[in-house]
């Protein structure tokens, strides 16, 4: 019983704090405005966009822009979770309740995974709610009748979920809250951004390209710009949607066991 006791603890800790429900309606408006945007000017102008896209790709195009400008923000909180309490010490409470270390890095990882599927459906609410009428009032085919979209819908919640699990991963391998962000924003925002769009011009940079965590996110999901390019021969196919899922989680546990055997075992001073 001292995993549930544990998950709910941590589960306590995050309704109990301003911070889950911030980032959410943060990624709301994000999300929906860039989904809102990127359906207007492609259903307008296609042509002048200079993007291969065919017409049913457009729509999970823009749904998937939950991941493609959202994924960011699972990742935060699943490293603040950590973070926060290595800041103020209240990890040390944890551990009094939960002597075994690695049932509160459980609880932790469980945690993170439910608040990353949250923001996967708050970040579609945007997506869709949003998107969708964009489409609609372009002339544009929705596709929510397709099985297929709602296939997708599903794998987007799955990724959001794996990047907040990476987020713990992260907070745990840098319990440095300053440090983690800066690394997080960094990686994810120019530094992977960079070298997966060289990728596109040097097949064995292609081939490295695919296993980045961004990649295999994308992978995962199906829709994003990236694989519109490589799509029309810019670059390696991408990784098939289990492979990129597979390789987001080994991301998330690779950071997490290196974290578990290093920074998690110091005592808390």
């Amino acid at each position: 019983m001292s995993f549930f006791n544990a998950l709910s603890s941590e589960v306590g800790k995050i309704v109990s704090t301003r911070l889950w429900w911030v980032l959410a309606i943060i990624l709301f408006g994000y999300v929906a405005l860039a989904a809102a945007a990127i359906g207007f000017f492609l259903s307008i102008s296609p042509e002048e966009a200079g993007l291969p896209i065919p017409d049913d790709f457009l729509a999970p195009l823009v749904y998937g822009m939950t991941t493609a400008t959202g994924y960011v923000f699972p990742i935060i909180f699943g490293a603040l979770s950590i973070t926060a309490e290595v800041r103020h010490r209240t990890l040390a409470t944890a551990f009094l309740a939960t002597p075994h270390r690695a049932v509160v890095l459980a609880a932790k990882a469980v945690a993170g995974l439910l608040v990353g599927a949250f923001y996967g459906v708050v970040g579609l609410l945007g997506s869709v709610g949003v998107g969708a009428p964009v489409l609609a009032a372009s002339g544009q085919q929705t596709l929510l009748d397709d099985g297929d979209t709602w296939l997708l819908l599903g794998r987007i919640v799955l990724a959001m979920a794996l990047w907040g699990l990476v987020g713990v991963g992260l907070g745990v391998l840098i319990p440095s809250q300053i440090g983690s962000i800066i690394t997080i924003l960094a990686f994810t925002q120019f530094v992977e951004p960079i070298l997966r769009t060289a990728a596109a011009f040097a097949d064995w940079l292609g081939e490295i390209g695919r296993f980045l965590p961004g990649a295999a996110g994308d992978a995962l999901v199906g829709a994003s710009f990236f694989t519109v390019f490589s799509g029309a021969g810019a670059g390696p196919a991408p990784l098939e949607w289990w492979q990129g899922g597979l390789v987001l989680a080994a991301y998330a546990v690779l950071f997490g066991a290196i974290g578990a055997v290093t920074t998690w075992r110091r005592d808390l001073t």
